[in-house]
């Protein structure tokens, strides 16, 4: 099996977490211990200097603290505007339907006795129906319950129509979120990167050229969306003019995935077994000085999923849908990356990681794809032993650790590139 190995030396100024949603473990867990990142008095999100935060987006929907999660990010920004990035979810931009569709404008395909029945009802249906947040409601009275026990179901309702109006925690936080990041040779964004959406900004005639102008053109024309919002602007026909943006976050109508969105497409394929972008995209980003890729939005098991080609980085951060409960931690300079989280294996076994890949490291199989079994080469684990990921049909995994001599021999390919 091989010597464990020693914990990795944080000394990397950016830290990331991604797709909290509404679980205030994963949070915590993220900060305990952390060099980069700290929770004071259990609620005061403070970043070291010299240090940057990334969140990356849905911080909303599957856990009983929402609320809690919105108003910790956006006063951590309030206070470091220049040390914590937030970005938006899909999770987090969906609320802004709730403003129009709990309020008489539910959408066409509402079934008659839903839009007719009363608003919680309404609210039920359209979170297991339309934003895939099955039990949101049910751990939005869980947290409402913590102040008043007798809180009713028309409360959630009003709560969630609070979200987004005037000062309200969605609200606040999608004002201070942003579409794309840059940070030296690293790109964050929530969802994925694809040929269709790089360039692409909605609203907007032909594509803008260059990585740097068409992110500064997306964040712009999201901030403008997010104003029509604010200010309530129709169009002639009635139509809200923040459409685009709920259209831009969603699958395509009558599909699963929307390519075209860097909030809403996947860096992974029909069954989240994650890809590399194409071959082109790559150079694309080469061109301009970008050699890494990161995003959240897709789960890949317990720990984050590193991929390689030759220069080139995607790292999925994703927490959720996991076996364990607390959050990874993912630690980044321009050469170098580091892991940390925990790992429950397919035989039971719980398992911690913790290693440090530096960029351009050939000798190692991190990152790379078994050609006989398809297989991630996710990294070692404290064990000595190495990580191994696959996605399976059913929204299933295979998480099963094997001794590093067991790879030798063992033809290691580039995970293949989405289409």
């Amino acid at each position: 099996m091989g010597s464990p190995r020693a914990p990795a030396i944080v000394d990397h100024p950016v830290a990331y977490l991604s797709d909290v949603e509404g679980l205030w473990e994963k949070l915590a867990s993220f900060c305990q211990g952390n060099p980069h990142v700290s929770l004071e008095a259990g609620e005061r999100l403070v970043v070291r200097p010299g240090s940057t935060f990334v969140f990356g987006g849905d911080a909303v929907d599957r856990g009983p603290d929402g609320r809690r999660v919105l108003r910790v990010l956006v006063d951590a920004w309030r206070r470091q505007p220049g040390q914590v990035v937030l970005l938006a979810g899909n999770r987090d931009i969906n609320k802004l339907r709730l403003g129009r569709e709990l309020t008489g404008h539910p959408l066409a395909r509402t079934p008659a006795e839903v839009r007719d029945g009363p608003r919680p009802a309404l609210l039920r249906w359209i979170f297991a129906n339309t934003m895939g947040a099955q039990g949101a409601f049910e751990f939005r009275h869980q947290e409402l319950a913590r102040q008043d026990a007798s809180v009713s179901e028309e409360a959630v309702v009003d709560s969630f129509l609070e979200d987004v109006a005037p000062d309200g925690p969605m609200r606040d936080y999608l004002a201070a979120a942003r579409l794309v990041h840059r940070i030296g040779a690293t790109l964050f964004l929530h969802g994925g990167l694809h040929e269709d959406s790089l360039g692409y900004v909605p609203t907007h005639a032909g594509r803008v050229e260059g990585v740097d102008a068409w992110g500064e053109a997306l964040n712009r024309w999201y901030q403008s969306q997010v104003r029509d919002f604010v200010e309530g602007r129709l169009e002639a026909d009635g139509t809200p003019a923040w459409e685009p943006l709920i259209a831009y976050q969603a699958p395509v109508p009558r599909t699963r995935v929307n390519t075209a969105s860097v909030v809403y497409g996947r860096m992974a394929d029909a069954i989240n077994h994650p890809g590399l972008p194409s071959p082109r995209l790559i150079a694309t980003l080469a061109r301009e000085g970008l050699h890494r890729l990161v995003v959240g939005h897709t789960p890949s098991g317990d720990c984050p999923s590193l991929l390689r080609e030759d220069d080139f980085e995607l790292l999925l951060g994703d927490n959720s849908y996991g076996r364990v409960k607390g959050a990874s931690r993912i630690f980044l300079r321009d050469d170098s990356v580091c892991v940390q989280g925990e790992v429950v294996l397919d035989d039971g076994r719980r398992e911690r990681q913790d290693f440090q890949h530096t960029r351009g490291d050939d000798g190692s199989p991190l990152g790379r794809q078994l050609q006989d079994s398809g297989q991630l080469v996710k990294g070692p684990l404290a064990s000595g032993e190495w990580l191994l990921f696959r996605a399976l049909p059913g929204y299933k995994v295979e998480q099963v650790a094997v001794a590093r001599e067991s790879l030798e021999g063992r033809v290691q390919v580039s995970p293949r590139a989405l289409e």
